[in-house]
């Protein structure tokens, strides 16, 4: 376990019950936006993306290649 886990553990087990709970939410919160931030940096990304649309098409829209 890593020194910071330990004093994360320490910390909680000095708070009231309510306060340990805020604590755990805030955690889940920082974790759920880890995937968040992967998710902006793709995006960020200077590559170039095939876009097509159908209205760039000259074909019209097959509905069986849906």
């Amino acid at each position: 376990m890593s020194s910071a886990t330990q004093e994360i553990i320490r910390v909680c087990e000095s708070l009231p019950p309510d306060k340990q709970i805020e604590v755990a939410d805030f955690a889940r919160f920082l974790l759920a936006r880890q995937g968040d931030e992967a998710w902006e940096r793709i995006l960020s990304e200077e590559k170039t993306r095939p876009r097509e649309t159908a209205a760039e098409g000259d074909e019209p829209l097959d509905p069986s290649r849906l």
